[in-house]
């Protein structure tokens, strides 16, 4: 079986690395074309561009699939293509080339959480479990017929990065057991129930500035939700505090308002509804770090409200 393999992120990584050591014919990679990164904002390779280079499959990096792609997706005739996080929307046309299929690994548990940010907006909305579901692929935005599902408890004060990395895994495992699955011919096809579809929008930087009006849980899932991009923060003395760990504490105030801050204690600030006990912060030029530890040299005050300059 010729397999195509598309996607881009670190997420997908372990999908192809799947596919070459169980011995499937991965005959190409399609992956989003190179992009600065980084403090240096240097032009760098994409991590699945990165794996397949290290075992001399060809990657191919169009700017559209669907309008310069093509081509190159025929010439290597697939008997099925596999996307996982790739970053671009298929065609009809692309779709259409391999006569198997194209099988993505969506790292939520369809029909809920559709949409290219399913992780963080499962942890953001305090989902008690989030999972990986192998689905058939169609012209839709993840729309198409659910195949295998494998799910797992969301663990207290997990991030999206971390959980991440836990549903890449799992999403790579549940992919060889469809692969199996179509090839024995036991694979069932399970339409989506568009009554429990849930559709989330894409992250952006202006979601981690942090209202202080909000329920205490609610800021504390969207600190995790939104770590590692684009991570949450608030004014503080003239520049950004981000917020990288937090849990819920007791207390009340006017949102924003410092209410505890030593080096004993920790951090504590207000909420709409509670408070937030910050556990992992970073100061403006710091590192990350513990309140405590930056409280024991950098003396904060209380009764201090935390709002943004309009």
């Amino acid at each position: 079986m010729r397999i195509v393999f598309m996607g881009t992120p670190e997420f997908a990584v372990p999908s192809l690395r799947a596919l070459c050591e169980a011995g499937y014919e991965v005959v190409g990679v399609f992956t989003q074309p190179d992009r600065p990164r980084g403090r240096g904002n240097k032009v760098a390779f994409s991590p699945v561009k990165e794996y397949a280079l290290s075992r001399g499959i060809p990657v191919f990096q169009p700017q559209r699939i669907r309008r310069d792609g093509i081509d190159d997706l025929k010439a290597l005739a697939p008997d099925l293509c596999v996307t996982a996080a790739f970053g671009q929307i298929l065609s009809q046309e692309v779709l259409d080339i391999p006569p198997l299929g194209n099988i993505n690994v969506h790292a939520s548990l369809l029909p809920r959480h559709r949409g290219s940010a399913p992780i963080a907006w499962a942890i953001m909305q305090g989902d008690a479990e989030a999972g990986v579901t192998t689905m058939m692929m169609d012209k839709g935005i993840d729309t198409g017929d659910m195949l295998l599902k494998s799910a797992t408890p969301i663990r207290p004060g997990e991030t999206c990065g971390e959980l991440t990395e836990r549903l890449s895994e799992m999403g790579a495992a549940l992919l060889l057991d469809t692969l199996r699955a179509l090839e024995n011919g036991s694979l069932t096809r399970v339409p989506q129930d568009e009554a429990q579809m849930t559709y989330d929008p894409m992250l952006t930087k202006d979601m981690g500035v942090i209202d202080w009006a909000m329920p205490a849980a609610v800021i504390v899932n969207r600190v995790h939700g939104l770590n590692p991009w684009p991570g949450c923060s608030t004014a503080f003395e003239g520049g950004r505090l981000k917020l990288l760990r937090a849990e819920v504490a007791e207390g009340s105030g006017q949102p924003g308002e410092v209410l505890v801050a030593d080096a004993k204690n920790g951090l504590i600030i207000a909420a709409g509804e509670g408070a937030v006990r910050v556990l992992l912060m970073q100061a403006p030029g710091g590192k990350p770090m513990a309140p405590t530890v930056y409280l024991n040299g950098h003396p904060m005050q209380t009764k201090v409200v935390l709002k943004e300059e309009v």
